[in-house]
């Protein structure tokens, strides 16, 4: 018990001065999820356009329906900076031919396939070679678009952010011939948003290894636009767990990490975080079957860490993975594990006021308050008991030893004061009994000088004694 007492006690005085060392261990996966959310956020490419064109009956203009494209970012920086992939905000910062095509596609199907559609009785879709026909009738390369693009970030919050593009690396494109394409590039975009306290991901110090567990972060399509969900699936990154499976070259020979981590389209710019919590990598692409083009999981691609921060070199995204709002949020959520429920509902309302209403905050904010007003049941002391026993045991025996060791400090056995007279030590010895007692007792010590025990106590003896004589008495 003692042993085990000791080795209780001693490992928190050696951890505890340790708390650099502990920052690099693993972290278990519920905490890992909760710090990394709220940094997560969507990226919306919006792009309006003003469409004139003609449908026979001279030039009109309209307002098509938007071209969107969606993807996922996260804070590199707490102050507003963001990484995102490029190919997610491509439509709005070059605006690509294609999307000019989309954007006259619809144009088109507004003003002059619907017009002849509800004049028939018809709606788009039941009768397809009459909407094709009337398409083939407007001239394509006279329409004219005035692209009317937009960039929006929505923090779990609800808070829509306008963003600016501040570094862009293309994506990897492959021509006709399946040849990169000659601006092809790492398919990164850093943006920034107005500036604020914003969560921030830290960028891993480590590479990745074979079988390293893994989440993708993100907000994948099959999410936003299921029918059986409402809009709130756009405040909350969904979470998709693996491990590194493998390490290729994409068609440039840039590295890239293979996991087996679900991914989705919308899951593109999405951090992958390891088991410190920190980001290792950075969606980019999926796998697509050869003859549906469905995508294949199990075989998603991450651009490395050490790619993203050659990328933000030069820029002013500088502290990477700092914010003020980190470390409020992660010691909440420490204590909120460890069912510190008072202290957690302190450090998530002040998380809160930094950056108020996100999700993940109210969420364990409201669980850490119900905890503290209705405490769960805790399983009794045993071993505090035990301990405390023991305790108190020791404690008893170790008085009466004490009191035994004081009292009989002095005691000489038979055979020492018999060593002490043949020795010639000549001690002298006191009979210390009582009248009645060393008149009746057989026993007799020769040489003894007979005494009182009251006049012993009283210091009445007459007996002088040298100082450095030693002194034996006897009683019963």
């Amino acid at each position: 018990m003692l042993k085990r007492l000791t080795w209780t006690l001693a490992v928190p005085a050696l951890l505890w001065p340790l708390p650099a060392a502990l920052a690099d261990q693993p972290v278990q996966v519920q905490e890992l999820v909760l710090r990394a959310k709220p940094a997560v956020i969507l990226v919306t490419a919006r792009v309006d356009a003003e469409v004139t064109l003609s449908c026979g009956g001279g030039p009109v203009t309209v307002k098509p329906s938007p071209f969107l494209e969606t993807g996922t970012g996260w804070f590199v920086d707490g102050r507003g900076y963001l990484i995102t992939n490029a190919h997610v905000v491509d439509p709005v910062h070059r605006i690509p031919p294609w999307v000019i095509h989309e954007l006259k596609r619809s144009a088109v199907d507004e003003a002059c396939v619907d017009p002849v559609l509800m004049r028939q009785g018809l709606s788009r879709g039941q009768r397809p070679e009459a909407e094709d026909q009337v398409r083939r009738r407007v001239d394509m390369a006279s329409i004219r678009v005035k692209p009317l693009p937009r960039l929006t970030v929505l923090l779990s919050n609800g808070t829509v952010l306008s963003a600016e593009i501040k570094k862009f690396s293309p994506p990897l494109l492959l021509d006709v011939a399946g040849k990169p394409v000659a601006d092809a590039g790492r398919d990164l975009a850093l943006l920034r948003v107005k500036d604020g306290v914003y969560p921030a991901l830290g960028l891993a110090h480590e590479e990745a290894k074979i079988g390293d567990p893994l989440h993708i972060l993100g907000f994948p399509g099959v999410v936003l636009s299921h029918e059986l969900l409402n809009k709130s699936a756009a405040l909350e990154a969904s979470v998709t767990g693996g491990s590194v499976s493998g390490f290729k070259m994409d068609a440039l020979g840039q590295d890239v990490i293979q996991t087996d981590a679900p991914a989705a389209p919308g899951n593109s710019g999405g951090p992958a975080v390891g088991h410190s919590g920190d980001v290792v990598g950075v969606l980019t692409f999926v796998s697509l079957s050869p003859s549906g083009g469905s995508i294949v999981q199990g075989f998603n691609f991450l651009i490395p860490t050490r790619d993203i921060k050659k990328f933000l070199e030069g820029t002013e995204a500088t502290k990477l993975g700092e914010s003020r709002f980190n470390p409020v949020w992660a010691a909440g959520i420490r204590d909120l594990l460890d069912e510190r429920y008072r202290s957690a509902a302190a450090r998530f309302a002040e998380a809160d006021a930094l950056l108020p209403n996100l999700v993940d905050v109210k969420r364990a904010r409201a669980e850490a308050e119900f905890k503290v007003k209705n405490p769960p049941p805790r399983p009794f002391p045993w071993a505090w008991i035990a301990i405390g026993l023991a305790l108190m045991s020791g404690g008893g025996y170790g008085a009466l030893w004490c009191r035994r060791w004081q009292r009989n400090r002095f005691r000489i056995k038979a055979g020492e004061v018999v060593r002490l007279l043949e020795e010639g030590t000549n001690p002298l010895l006191l009979d210390v009994r009582k009248s009645s007692a060393q008149k009746t007792s057989p026993l007799k010590i020769p040489g003894a000088v007979s005494i009182t025990p009251e006049a012993l106590e009283s210091g009445e003896t007459g007996i002088l004694v040298e100082p450095e004589r030693i002194v034996v008495a006897y009683c019963s």
